[in-house]
C-alpha cells in the first residue's frame, strides 16, 4: 500500500507559478513510477506528466510541455510539481499517483492515488 498526500495548491494569477508536492508513505517509494495528473470540473482526468523510478526519464502532457516540471526526490519520498506560466485552462484539482509500471501515461496504469489539491489560475 502507498499513501499520497498532495499540497502547495492555491490561488495564482495568469502568468505566474505554483509548486506542487506530494508525500509517500507506506511501501518503497523508489520502487514507483509517480504521476501527476488533472482534472477539471465536466471534464474527465488528464495525464500531466511522470517521473521514472530513478528520476531520470520524465514525459510530459504537450499541453504543459516547456511549462511544467516533475521532480522527486526518493530519499524524502516525495514528487513535485513544478507549474510556471499558468492559463486559466491549467485550473483543476491535482492528483498524483503511484504506478508499478515502468512507463505509465494512462490513468488505469496507476494503483495509488492522492485525494488530490486545487489550483485555480485567475485572470
Amino acid at each position: 500500500q502507498v499513501q499520497l498526500v498532495e499540497s502547495g495548491g492555491g490561488l495564482v494569477q495568469v502568468g505566474g507559478s505554483l509548486s506542487l508536492s506530494c508525500e509517500a508513505s507506506g511501501n518503497t517509494f523508489s520502487d514507483y513510477t509517480m504521476g501527476w495528473f488533472r482534472q477539471s470540473p465536466g471534464s474527465q482526468r488528464e495525464f500531466v506528466g511522470y517521473i521514472s523510478r530513478s528520476g531520470l526519464t520524465t514525459s510530459y502532457a504537450n499541453f504543459v510541455k516547456g511549462r511544467f516540471t516533475i521532480s522527486r526526490d526518493n530519499a524524502k519520498n516525495t514528487v513535485y510539481l513544478i507549474m510556471n506560466n499558468l492559463k486559466p485552462e491549467d485550473s483543476a484539482v491535482y492528483y498524483c499517483a503511484a504506478a508499478s509500471a515502468t512507463a505509465a501515461l494512462e490513468e488505469t496504469e496507476y494503483d495509488y492515488w492522492g485525494q488530490g489539491t486545487q489550483v485555480t489560475v485567475s485572470s
